[in-house]
């Protein structure tokens, strides 16, 4: 079995990977898309270097989520449309992980993808 720490950190990467390597379509949207996915992935390190930092420690696993959560819905209230709704997915994601579940980790990882297929077609 992979150590919690592990588990967190390859989510977490796979995650700004999905991030970044978003790719956006219209010129006016490739602003919009550019500005989200840059605050999308810097919620996400923020993430990533709380949980890594105490990958046993439920609790803090649980807050960090919460806010990695609540700034996601905030970044999502200030676009519309399908970049509204990808942001929200990922804020859904990170608050299925703010009861510090460790096996919620794993669930979590498998979402990344369907994340970044949203960001992606919300982007083109």
């Amino acid at each position: 079995m992979t150590p919690p720490r592990r588990r967190l950190a390859v989510a977490a990467a796979t995650l700004t990977l999905a991030v970044l390597t978003t790719a956006c379509g219209a010129l006016g949207n490739a602003v919009d898309c550019n500005t989200a996915a840059g605050e999308a992935s810097k919620i996400a390190s923020e993430w990533s270097t709380a949980v890594t930092k105490n990958a046993t420690d439920t609790d803090a696993i649980g807050t960090a989520s919460q806010t990695a959560a609540d700034k996601t819905k905030e970044l999502a209230g200030k676009y519309d449309g399908e970049v509204a709704a990808a942001l929200n997915d990922l804020a859904a994601g990170f608050d299925s992980l703010k009861g510090g579940d460790l096996s919620s980790v794993s669930e979590f990882s498998g979402k990344v993808s369907g994340f970044q297929s949203k960001i992606t077609a919300a982007c083109s």
